[in-house]
């Protein structure tokens, strides 16, 4: 009986996207742990020193399987981030931690109020880390099976950091999907960037703000930031403006895009320096736009997000003392998950390739959406506003 079990098992945990867990499967689970743990070269002590008492985390699964009902747009999720009580904390952060900053700009290259707008996205400036035992969501991510070969390998990547002392088995604690401490490193991260920068012989991104902030700095110069750059600007459009030219598939010198009218919010020409970007608009043309550099991809090696990357460099000039952007981002409308399916089997119907239909409105739906935009004579800028989703018949 046991062996029938187990053939089941692992027929399920090689070949099934999710496995409906429930505590013998992840028993068993863990046993096979065990062994792939041995084999990926962590003592023995170890192994069973920590998947002794790992638990099966149902919230964890259930947070992994449910995706929001709702898509969120870039003013939801920017205007909930670059708030006025997170710009006037990060500002007090960045006058309370001046020495530290202003010497890891000088070893790493990041400015200061970078560092801080990181802090202050990834956990409120430390105020709140996470509370499920890191163990426990990767066991259980790993046993769940959906990216199961993934988090296998940051579950033992966290064994190797408790192995090498940086934190106890009970403070490593943080989000449901294994981000931990102060900047919210995955395990595979902790290892390759964390920084001992207070010198107490431990890697420690849960309790000591000096090594976060100099692990951050870190992680920022291995993905490749440049000194003496920014992340991009707000800039302001022409009228007659091809929305066709944005994103990083179009970057252009500065002095290009100069030519083709675009400007500084006032009305004042754009900076000449000799250097590339791309144009952002992440809510359409009524909305902000933004010229994207260099820094602006390093940031997204940090998250895939471009709302991410805008919000925290925005938050960054915000703490350093730069106004508000000159317009406000319009709300799109709020569509669920089998709306945007819908609105992706229409656009490929149509031939304007929206790309797989999985209910998520990525960079590809929102390049069918210009698509579709310039063939009915609309203003080809990929949002999804109430005008383009009633024309395709989303929304009444």
């Amino acid at each position: 009986m046991a062996t029938r079990s187990l053939l089941i098992f692992l027929f399920l945990f090689f070949s099934h996207p999710a496995l409906a867990l429930d505590q013998e499967t992840f028993a068993m689970c863990i046993s096979k742990l065990r062994q792939a743990g041995l084999e990926a070269g962590l003592p023995a002590q170890v192994i069973s020193q920590h998947l002794d008492d790992v638990k099966l985390n149902e919230k964890v699964v259930e947070l992994d399987r449910s995706q929001p009902e709702f898509t969120s747009s870039f003013a939801d999720y920017f205007n909930r981030r670059v708030s006025e009580q997170r710009i006037e904390k990060g500002r007090e952060k960045y006058r309370s931690h001046r020495q530290l900053l202003d010497s890891l700009t000088r070893e790493y290259g990041i400015p200061g109020h970078y560092l801080v707008a990181f802090w202050g996205l990834e956990t409120n400036y430390g105020g709140y880390l996470g509370n499920i035992p890191t163990l426990d969501a990767l066991a259980t991510l790993t046993c769940e099976g959906r990216r199961g070969d993934y988090f296998q390998g940051e579950l033992f990547n966290a064994l190797r950091i408790l192995q090498a002392g940086d934190v106890d088995v009970a403070q490593m604690k943080g989000s449901w999907a294994g981000a931990m401490g102060q900047t919210q490193f995955m395990p595979a991260v902790f290892l390759k960037h964390a920084q001992d920068h207070d010198g107490d012989g431990r890697r420690d991104l849960w309790g000591s703000t000096e090594d976060a902030l100099a692990s951050g700095a870190h992680f920022l110069q291995a993905l490749g930031w440049e000194r003496e750059a920014r992340w991009g600007r707000e800039i302001s459009l022409p009228k007659n403006f091809d929305y066709q030219l944005t994103g990083f598939g179009n970057k252009r010198a500065l002095a290009d895009w100069a030519e083709l009218g675009l400007t500084l919010p006032n009305g004042q020409p754009l900076p000449s320096a000799d250097m590339e970007a791309a144009v952002i608009v992440p809510s359409g043309h009524e909305g902000p736009a933004f010229l994207a550099y260099h820094n602006f991809r390093v940031i997204m090696g940090w998250n895939r997000s471009e709302s991410y990357a805008i919000t925290v460099g925005r938050l960054a000039d915000r703490i350093a003392g730069a106004a508000p952007l000159s317009k406000t981002p319009p709300q799109a409308p709020r569509l669920n998950r089998e709306q945007v399916t819908r609105l992706q089997q229409i656009l490929n119907e149509q031939g304007f390739d929206a790309g797989e239909e999985d209910g998520l409105m990525g960079p590809g739906t929102r390049k069918a959406i210009a698509r579709y935009q310039q063939a009915n004579q609309m203003v080809a800028d990929g949002f999804p506003g109430q005008d383009v989703l009633t024309h395709i018949g989303i929304l009444p």
